[in-house]
């Protein structure tokens, strides 16, 4: 990441949260405390109210915005509990998304309705009582696969099946059950629409041979097939 790229996320994540120290940029881009010292810097020469709390960290001064969109409390809440429940999800890229989604989003609350959604955050738990914990890490490629109509070669492991069967795939659409993704798919193997875990994909490529869109349609599927 060029450090333009690297300071527009810091102000991102200024805007996020209320107070940010200097070890979490680090962390999360990989670069030495000077260099986010130097970042720092950077964006209060570029005009950026920045506010250093000396043995804490650095924060904006109350009413700088970064855009003109305003959400409310119940819209915030309603982000803060979405983000307890795609948290449970078993696809880390999902999750993954959401966050770098939402920490973009947070970073045009207003003052109060982010410490309002801080505090929502910690009184909000999902119990999850699943003992089936096979994860996946495919569900935001798959998603661009079907956007885009390009065809997906996997290796899939059928329940109670120690022997995964090689498909190429059309993927048309996902559907949630249980906390666990399906994807919908015209299979070249068996000639057919099938359903396929996500989270029992061992292995998937993304191909640049493009499909024919074939109107996936989610009512008449399960019409046919209840």
């Amino acid at each position: 990441m060029n450090q333009l790229s690297r300071l527009i996320s810091i102000l991102t994540l200024l805007k996020s949260k209320r107070l940010l120290t200097a070890t979490e940029v680090s962390e999360r881009f990989d670069v030495s405390i000077r260099t986010v010292y130097r970042d720092m810097r950077k964006l209060e020469e570029a005009g950026v109210p920045i506010s250093t709390i000396e043995g804490k960290g650095y924060s904006l001064v109350e009413g700088y915005t970064v855009a003109p969109v305003q959400f409310t409390e119940q819209q915030a809440n309603a982000l803060i509990t979405a983000r307890h429940m795609v948290s449970h999800s078993q696809d880390s890229s999902f999750i993954r998304d959401f966050e770098d989604a939402l920490t973009k989003i947070k970073s045009v609350f207003k003052d109060s309705i982010l410490e309002k959604s801080e505090y929502l955050h910690e009184k909000i738990a999902v119990l999850d009582q699943s003992f089936e914990k096979l994860e996946s890490d495919t569900l935001a490629e798959i998603q661009t696969a079907i956007t885009n109509f390009q065809l997906v070669e996997m290796s899939y492991l059928k329940a109670n099946d120690y022997e995964t069967t090689q498909r190429q795939i059309e993927p048309v659409a996902l559907y949630t059950i249980s906390g666990k993704w399906v994807l919908m798919a015209w299979c070249h193997l068996r000639n057919e629409y099938r359903a396929f875990r996500i989270d029992r994909i061992q292995k998937f490529r993304v191909l640049p041979q493009k499909f024919e869109d074939r109107k996936f349609d989610f009512g008449n599927y399960f019409s046919h097939n209840p």
